[in-house]
C-alpha cells in the first residue's frame, strides 16, 4: 500500500493521501449506494481507525479522515468485510438518481459501463492522471452540470431517439461542445479524447488538447483515419456534420430538433435540465419512477462526525430506508422508505444538525475542517462558518470559501470571497482562490466580524434588485478589503 500518495492524487482505499489530520481515503461504492447497515458499519470503522470525521465531497464521494498507515490497512479490510465493493480506475460518473428518475432523458448507466470497459480495454487507466474523469449525464431532476470533467456526455432528445452531446473540460456551463452522436460513437469519441490526453502525460487534462485535436474530434465520423483516432472500438458509430448555422447548432438540452440535422455543436451545455431548472441542489424530496420519493439531506460543509451519521442511518433503518446514495453537492439520498417516513427522517436530520432545506445558508459556504481538526489549519473554519451563516444569511447568494490554509481543499476553484488562514491571521481574498494573495487581514478569531462588516456595506450599497454577488463585483477588491479590516 502506498500510504503517503502525493497531494493532488485521488486517495483511493488502497492509496490514502496525507493531510493535516492524518491519512484520508475516498471511496465510491460500485453499487451506487449503501444500505443503512453498511453506512453504520463504515462509520464505526471510521471511529475506530480514524478521527471519526466523515465527509461527502462536492462530487459525491465518501471520505474518511484521520487514519494512520496501520489503521488504513485495517479500514480497508473492514470495508471488504462489509461487502462494499468500491470503484477503481478512471472515474466515469452518473447522476445520483440515474435509472430511477422519471424525468431523465435517458438512463446513463449502460453507456457509463461501456465507457469504463473501453477505457480498461484500451489500457488507459495507468496512463491518465488521477484527476481525469468522465461524466455521463442522463438529465432529469439532479443533473451533473455542476461537476467538472474531462469528458461530458449528456443525453439529448432527437426526434424519437436519444443522442449524446459530447463536450470537454470544465462543468456543464462552460464545457466546450464537440459533437452529438449515438451511443456507440459517443463511447468511441470519449475514449479517443482520453487517448489524446494520455499521450500528453499523466499531468494532462482535456483542456490541454490543441485546437487541431479538438477540431478532429468534432468532425470525426465512421471514416476517420487511424492517425486521428487510433484503435477506437470497432462499433463504428457515426456523426454527421452540418453548417454552423443549422437549427441544431443552437439546440438546448431536452429540445427536439429536425432529424436531418445532426451538428457537432448540438446539445451545447446550457446548464439547464429538461425542465429548465438550473443546478438544483440534492436536498428535499424527489419523485421517483416507482411512485416513491427520494429524500435528500446534506452534510453541513460536507462533513459530519461519524456518531451523527450513525444516528441518522439508524433512524433511516427503523423507518424502512433501503438504500442511501451519495450525491454531488455533499448530500445523501435516502431511498425505499414509505412517504410517511420522510417527515420523521427529515426532523431527525434537522435535530442532528444536517442540512434539510436548500435555503439553508450553509449550502453557500465551503469550509474545510480547519483547527483543531487539521494540523495544517490556521483558523477555526467551522466556527467562523456557523457564525456567518447565522448572522449574514441574507447576503449569501454567492460562494463563500473559508479555508484553514492556502491549500484550499474545500473549494479549489475561485470564489467571490475567501477567508484563508495564514501567518498574519485570517486573510480576505476577493474573486480568486485560497492560494491568492489576500487583500486584507484581521485576527483569525475575529474573521466572522470582518465578514459582517462586508455584509453591512453590501446592504447599504446594493441597488434595488441587485444581487450581493453583483454588488461585490461593482464595489471592487479595495473597498471590500477596507471594509473587512474595519474595527
Amino acid at each position: 500500500m502506498n500510504a503517503f500518495s502525493r497531494r493532488g492524487a485521488c486517495p483511493a482505499l488502497s492509496a490514502p493521501m496525507q493531510t493535516g489530520d492524518g491519512l484520508l481515503v475516498r471511496l465510491n461504492p460500485v453499487a451506487g449506494g449503501l444500505s443503512p447497515k453498511s453506512l453504520i458499519g463504515l462509520c464505526e470503522s471510521a471511529l475506530k481507525r480514524g478521527n471519526g470525521i466523515m465527509e461527502v465531497t462536492a462530487r459525491g464521494s465518501l471520505q474518511i479522515r484521520g487514519l494512520t498507515a496501520e489503521s488504513a490497512v485495517l479500514l480497508a479490510a473492514e470495508v471488504d468485510a462489509l461487502g462494499i465493493a468500491v470503484r477503481t480506475g478512471v472515474p466515469v460518473e452518473t447522476g445520483p438518481l440515474a435509472g430511477i428518475d422519471p424525468r431523465e432523458i435517458a438512463d446513463p448507466r449502460s453507456l457509463a459501463e461501456r465507457v469504463r470497459a473501453a477505457v480498461e480495454e484500451a489500457g488507459l487507466t495507468p496512463r491518465l492522471g488521477p484527476k481525469v474523469s468522465v461524466v455521463v449525464d442522463g438529465g432529469g431532476q439532479l443533473t451533473m452540470d455542476g461537476v467538472t470533467a474531462d469528458v461530458r456526455l449528456k443525453a439529448v432528445r432527437f426526434s424519437a431517439s436519444v443522442l449524446w452531446a459530447l463536450s470537454v473540460a470544465s462543468d456543464g456551463q462552460s464545457a466546450r461542445p464537440l459533437a452529438t452522436a449515438d451511443e456507440d460513437a459517443a463511447r468511441d469519441i470519449a475514449v479517443a479524447v482520453l487517448r489524446m490526453v494520455a499521450e500528453k502525460g499523466r499531468d494532462a487534462h482535456s483542456r490541454d488538447l490543441s485546437e487541431r485535436q479538438l477540431a478532429s474530434l468534432a468532425s470525426w465520423h465512421s471514416f476517420a483515419p487511424p492517425s486521428v483516432l487510433p484503435d477506437i472500438s470497432p462499433s463504428r458509430g457515426e456523426i454527421s456534420r452540418v453548417a454552423g448555422g443549422s437549427p441544431l447548432s443552437t439546440l438546448k438540452i431536452g429540445e427536439i430538433a429536425h432529424e436531418d440535422a445532426i451538428s457537432p455543436q448540438a446539445g451545447e451545455m446550457s446548464g439547464r435540465t429538461e425542465g429548465g431548472v438550473q443546478d438544483r441542489r440534492p436536498i428535499g424530496l424527489f419523485p421517483l419512477s416507482n411512485d416513491t420519493t427520494a429524500l435528500g439531506i446534506a452534510l453541513p460543509y460536507g462533513s459530519m462526525p461519524a456518531e451523527k451519521l450513525i444516528a441518522l442511518a439508524q433512524s433511516a433503518l427503523s423507518l424502512g430506508v433501503a438504500e442511501i446514495r451519495l450525491a454531488p453537492g455533499r448530500a445523501l439520498l435516502f431511498l425505499g422508505q414509505p412517504s410517511s417516513a420522510n417527515h420523521l427522517l427529515q426532523a431527525t436530520a434537522t435535530a442532528l444538525g444536517f442540512v434539510t432545506t436548500a435555503a439553508d445558508p450553509r449550502t453557500r459556504i465551503a469550509a474545510c475542517p480547519g483547527t483543531p481538526a487539521c494540523a495544517s489549519g490556521r483558523i477555526a473554519t467551522r466556527d467562523i462558518a456557523e457564525t456567518i451563516a447565522a448572522e449574514n444569511a441574507d447576503i449569501l447568494d454567492f460562494t463563500l470559501h473559508i479555508s484553514g490554509c492556502a491549500k484550499g481543499c474545500a473549494h479549489p476553484g475561485s470564489a467571490a470571497l475567501t477567508i484563508v488562514g495564514g501567518e498574519n491571521g485570517a486573510g480576505l481574498v476577493v474573486n480568486a482562490t485560497a492560494k491568492a494573495l489576500p487583500a486584507g487581514y484581521r485576527p483569525g478569531y475575529d474573521a466572522a466580524r470582518g465578514v459582517s462588516r462586508v455584509a453591512a456595506m453590501v446592504r447599504s450599497a446594493r441597488f434595488q434588485g441587485e444581487t450581493a454577488a453583483a454588488c461585490l463585483t461593482r464595489l471592487g477588491p479595495a473597498a471590500i478589503a477596507e471594509s473587512y479590516r474595519q474595527e
